[in-house]
Formats: C-alpha cells, sequence, structure tokens
C-alpha cells in the first residue's frame, strides 16, 4: 500500500502542480491588482459582519470554520516536516504560498458564495457546485464531489488523528489507540450535533487555541530574539541556494514549501469555499476577502511562529535528499533521537521551557488537529449533501459521522509516514480539480469584487445582484434578497 500512495503521489505533485498553484496564485493577484494588499483594512472590517441566520452562519463564524481547517497539525508537524526534508528555506515558499494564495482563495470563496443552494434548510456550497452550476459540467462537479468525499471523509482526517496520538504519546506515553479512542467520541459528540454546534465550538476555541499558542512561541522567541535576524538570514539564503550545505536541497525547499504551505493553507484546494459558502453575507465579495485574510492567518502567524521556534533554538534536523525522505542521513542534525513531525516542536519548546514544552504542544496540537478534522467532517458532509440533495435524506451523513470515527482510531495507530503520504493524496487531488474549475470560472468572481469596490466607492453596504454583473445560475440569491 505504501508503494502504491508514494507512486500516486509522485504523479500528482509532480512540478506541474506546484508551478500551477504558484502560477494561479500569482495570476490572480495580477488580475485583482494584489486585493490581499489593497484590501487587508476592509478585510479586517469584515471580520465581524453579518449575523448568522437560520440558514448561513455569521462571517466570524465561517472565519472561525475555516481556519479551523487551515489551522491544524500542519502548522506544528507541517512546519517541521518541510524544514526536514526541505531545509530552512522551504518557510520562504510556504509564505509565498500564502501570500499568492490569498488571492486564490478569495476567488475560490467568491464563486462559492455566488453559486451557493439551500439543502435541509442550510447554506451548502463549494467546488462542486460552482463546477455545475458555473461552469455547467455536472459529471465534472460530481467527479470533484466524490473525489472530496473520500479525501475529506477518509483520507485527511487520519494524519490529524496521527498527529494528536503522536503528540500525546511523547508527552504523556499514552497508547495511539486510547487517544484516538477519545478523539473519536469527543467528534461524534460534536458533529451529532449538526453544523451549528460545530460553528459555535470552533467560533469558542479556535481564537483563543490560535492566540495562545502564538503567545507561548513568542515568549520564546523572544528569549533568544538576538538569533532572530540569523535565522531570517538562513531562510532567505536557503531559500534561493545560496546557504553553504543547505544548496543540496534547493529544490525540495520549493517542494515541500509548496506542499506543506498548501496542505496548511489550503488556498487552492477547494476546502475552504465549502465553509465560506455556509456565511450568511449580503455580498459574496465579503466572504472571499474575509477568506483570504484567514490564509494570512494560518501561514504568515501560525506557521511562521513554529517555524522561527524550529530554527532559532537549533530542534530540527534536515535530511540528505541523497537518501530519500525515508533514510536517516542528515545535512543537519539538531534535534536527537526525535522522529519528524510534532517531536521536533515539543523538543524545540522543552529546550526553553523544561517540563511544559512536551504537555503545552500536545495539547495545542489535540485542539488544533480535533477542529481541523470538523472542518474535514463539514467539507465531506457538504459534498455527500450535493450528491444525495434530491434524496433529501440524513442517513447518508450520519453514515459518514459513523465512517469518521473509525477514521480517527485507524489514523491514530497508523504509521506517520504512510498518514502523511495518504492526507497528501488527498489535497493534491482536490488541488488540481479545484484549481483547474477556478480558472475556467474566474470571471463571475473578479465581476463581484469590481461591483463590490463599486457600491463602497458610493458609500453604500454592498449588495449582490447577480443580474447586474451578468451572472445567471445564481437563483439563491433571489432568494436571500425577497426574505430580508
Amino acid at each position: 500500500m505504501e508503494k502504491v500512495i508514494e507512486m500516486l503521489n509522485a504523479v500528482v505533485w509532480s512540478n506541474a502542480l506546484i508551478i500551477l498553484c504558484l502560477g494561479t496564485g500569482l495570476y490572480f493577484s495580477i488580475k485583482t491588482r494584489f486585493l490581499q494588499v489593497r484590501h487587508i483594512k476592509e478585510m479586517f472590517r469584515l471580520l465581524f459582519d453579518g449575523k448568522s441566520s437560520e440558514s448561513g452562519v455569521s462571517s466570524f463564524q465561517a472565519l472561525s470554520m475555516s481556519l479551523a481547517g487551515r489551522v491544524g497539525t500542519g502548522n506544528i508537524a507541517g512546519v517541521a516536516t518541510a524544514i526536514a526534508f526541505g531545509g530552512p528555506g522551504a518557510m520562504f515558499w510556504m509564505w509565498m504560498v500564502a501570500f499568492l494564495g490569498a488571492s486564490t482563495a478569495f476567488v475560490e470563496a467568491t464563486l462559492a458564495q455566488i453559486y451557493k443552494e439551500k439543502h435541509l434548510g442550510q447554506f451548502r456550497g463549494g467546488p462542486a457546485f460552482y463546477i455545475e452550476r458555473g461552469l455547467g459540467i455536472k459529471w465534472f462537479g460530481i467527479l470533484f464531489a466524490v473525489v472530496s468525499v473520500i479525501s475529506a471523509g477518509l483520507l485527511l482526517p487520519g494524519v490529524q488523528a496521527n498527529s494528536v496520538a503522536d503528540g500525546i504519546q511523547n508527552a504523556f506515553q499514552i497508547d495511539g489507540w486510547i487517544s484516538g479512542a477519545v478523539v473519536a467520541v469527543i467528534f461524534g459528540a460534536i458533529v451529532f450535533g449538526g453544523v451549528k454546534r460545530i460553528a459555535k465550538f470552533t467560533e469558542f476555541i479556535v481564537p483563543i487555541m490560535a492566540i495562545g499558542y502564538i503567545l507561548i512561541v513568542l515568549i520564546i522567541i523572544a528569549i533568544d530574539i538576538d538569533q532572530l535576524p540569523g535565522v531570517i538570514s538562513l531562510v532567505f539564503k536557503s531559500a534561493f541556494n545560496l546557504q553553504a550545505g543547505f544548496g543540496a536541497v534547493f529544490g525540495l525547499a520549493i517542494q515541500w514549501g509548496v506542499k506543506r504551505g498548501i496542505y496548511s493553507n489550503e488556498a487552492g484546494q477547494g476546502t475552504a469555499p465549502h465553509i465560506a459558502a455556509a456565511a450568511n453575507v449580503s455580498h459574496p465579495t465579503k466572504q472571499g476577502l474575509v477568506q483570504s485574510f484567514s490564509v494570512y492567518i494560518d501561514t504568515l502567524l501560525v506557521c511562521s511562529a513554529t517555524g522561527f521556534m524550529l530554527l532559532i533554538t537549533g530542534k530540527y534536523n534536515v535530511q540528505n535528499p541523497a537518501f530519500g525522505s525515508g533514510g536517516t542521513e542528515f545535512l543537519y542534525h539538531g534535534a536527537q533521537n526525535v522522529s519528524v513531525g510534532p517531536g521536533f516542536t515539543q523538543s524545540a519548546m522543552d529546550s526553553v521551557l523544561p517540563g511544559f514544552g512536551s504537555y503545552f504542544v500536545a495539547i495545542a496540537l489535540f485542539f488544533f488537529a480535533f477542529t481541523t478534522i470538523l472542518a474535514y467532517y463539514y467539507i465531506a458532509e457538504t459534498n455527500i449533501s450535493y450528491l444525495t440533495r434530491n434524496l433529501k435524506s440524513p442517513v447518508y451523513t450520519h453514515l459518514l459521522k459513523i465512517i469518521m470515527m473509525l477514521v480517527i482510531m485507524y489514523g491514530s495507530i497508523n504509521q506517520a509516514k504512510l498518514a502523511w503520504d495518504i492526507g497528501d493524496l488527498g489535497v493534491g487531488l482536490m488541488a488540481w480539480f479545484n484549481i483547474i474549475a477556478i480558472l475556467l470560472l474566474q470571471k463571475p468572481a473578479l465581476l463581484a469584487l469590481k461591483d463590490y469596490e463599486k457600491q463602497r466607492k458610493e458609500g453604500k453596504d454592498p449588495v449582490f445582484n447577480p443580474e447586474d454583473i451578468g451572472v445567471s445560475n445564481a437563483h439563491i440569491w433571489h432568494t436571500i434578497h425577497k426574505n430580508k
């Protein structure tokens, strides 16, 4: 099975996908005149705009749910693996993916809002919906939905569960199957309560966990702040093959930086649009800008905090590319007897805060990963809703909940490398399909941005009318306006 997964990953994560991700982000940045810079102030303003309704959640709840998906094990274990296999320069390429990907996140989230629908009383949307309604290619929408259910429901949760089990094992010496059972039970208790319970839980826990984690990491960085300029220099030199010793991993720095960057911030992956569509807003652009900002929070804040802590403390290894990702030879070996993943981060914290670091990372990883699993459930549920919307039966989503509880248990006792490889495959497949779709269907999102900017310039609180910008098949907006 490992060999098959590795072979598929080699195809899916070829240089073509890396070029496609970076190229798409650059293209949308130019087309939107770098909205990720121009509209930062507007993004802040919109964070608390809009209120929840019976059919949708508020902008902040949607942001929290989105961050639940973005801020996960990738921010702790993912950064460590990126540096281990791509060197310190991988961090730069994670930043680049975030900066360019913010525009990609805007486009996909705005499209999700434009073409959303209502199913069983809730707003639903995402790539499958805008592929069918916007592009008019139903088979493509069905294909994406099937891949998303498999990826979000079966492949990706195992990575999060595995990292939780690994972190708890390192800190508390508790067997993986026990932590897996606990996570599965708590997961079931929340998801059987529906999307509203997921939104309320993430709205409460995500800001606390993100701010708490960043504060602790900043304290560690502050203790050795004199090393920060040297670390930043190391990142840039390594990113461009200028650092002696790390030149051998230059190509891997780009590959792993992009791979882990997409895995962490999900820009272009096609997962966040599902959550963006659930927001109750007056104009699609509002949620597009909020989702764009969430990419910054994930990578430029949380991932950077982890990366700087690892590099400042020196508790990381860099794999010799001649031996592949499964070898034991290192160009730099600063972490002794520590497996690649959350152990690096725990070792870094323990080196400065002995007796506290391992426990704190294990707890943080639990909340980061658990909220991400909730986001994956919502994504898989949304695509099942798309595939079964004519049946109007909740039985399929109940089945999904049970299957995901079993996946969590299996992922907790699985090998870390296999879990990550399976997760990478799911991310890569969704990214390929989604990026192709948004490149073909970019016009409505770009027109919506112009319409929003025009109304804001006129001093209005923008309201969306699809006919005003020549968009068809966005029928839900007529119902929204009628209800208001």
